[in-house]
């Protein structure tokens, strides 16, 4: 799998026991504390291998930074929250490169390890399955509340743990479930990333707009007009293939199409295990939901908001 599926990374079959998953990811700062941003890109690039369905193995640094503007110590300590993000994850770093460069940016490349039958794609899904998120949205709105000085402080912290939390507790439980389709949500929002789920699959994809969970403060800010301009990106590059009905709140339409940062895994998997499913992720602090359906075939792929 490469370039050719739109999936989150790439897999590379060595036998017929091991198959390798490869990503890169980087960010620019998204919080004020140098140790939170490197967390941050840390959990960010590490998602793609749990949404291919895999355990990171090995990890190394990207850099870029402007070393005649910035103190070393900001680099130091965002090295030092990606590395604690990378043990809490069970991989190991072991290198990496820096440049100089104008503007600040951090992450990772990953590899990690997926048996080759096990390997989950963002194709696949079937009519009838439920889709279940794990994170909720609204990040991009946040942070943008954030960047300008509004957003409160319990907001802030509350953004911080959500972006940090690794997706790898939801990724070893539905591990544990026939799950057929399975991506992470990060630039593209839920609507982005679940229309690419309903183009692989060829499927209509229903997403309930009323069970859609969104972080604690991004509807306020969002009503103060304080939404990325990647919503509007998103909105438009999905416009031709969704369908959103008229009953639906500017403010949600914009939590949906709001892009992530290390956002939740989107998967679909069979009704009678939704529910025993969502359940356990609960009692492990992920904050997983039901959040749609699957519906009929459709060649190009379609998501109807509801």
């Amino acid at each position: 799998m490469g370039l050719e599926t739109g999936d989150d990374a790439g897999v590379f079959r060595i036998n017929d026991t091991t198959a390798l998953i490869q990503t890169l990811d980087f960010l620019t700062p998204v919080t004020n504390s140098p140790y939170e941003f490197g967390q941050v890109a840390a959990a960010n690039a590490l998602s793609d291998v749990y949404a291919m369905g895999g355990i990171p193995l090995t990890a190394m640094n990207i850099v870029c930074f402007p070393e005649d503007e910035l103190d070393e110590m900001i680099l130091q300590e965002t090295l030092q929250g990606g590395i604690d993000k990378i043990e809490e994850a069970g991989a190991t770093l072991v290198g990496g490169h820096s440049v100089n460069d104008p503007e600040f940016k951090y992450g990772l490349s990953v590899t990690g390890v997926v048996h080759p039958d096990r390997v989950l794609t963002n194709r696949g899904s079937k009519t009838g399955e439920v889709l279940i998120l794990t994170k909720p949205v609204g990040v991009g709105i946040l942070a943008t509340a954030v960047k300008g000085k509004l957003a409160s402080e319990d907001h802030v912290k509350n953004l911080v743990k959500t972006m940090t939390q690794l997706n790898k507790a939801a990724c070893e439980i539905l591990l544990d479930y026939p799950v057929s389709a399975c991506t992470d949500v990060t630039g593209f929002g839920l609507a982005g990333h679940l229309l690419e789920m309903a183009r692989g699959s060829k499927k209509t994809m229903h997403l309930f707009a009323n069970k859609v969970v969104a972080i604690d403060g991004a509807k306020e800010y969002a009503m103060m007009g304080l939404v990325p301009g990647g919503t509007f990106r998103n909105r438009s590059f999905c416009s031709k293939n969704t369908f959103l009905d008229k009953g639906i709140e500017p403010i949600v339409q914009d939590l949906i199409f709001d892009p992530q940062t290390s956002g939740g895994l989107l998967f679909s998997i069979g009704k009678s295990e939704a529910e025993t499913c969502v359940e356990r992720m609960n009692q492990k602090g992920v904050a997983a939901a039901i959040v749609g359906k699957v519906g009929l075939d459709h060649s190009c792929g379609n998501l109807i908001v509801s």
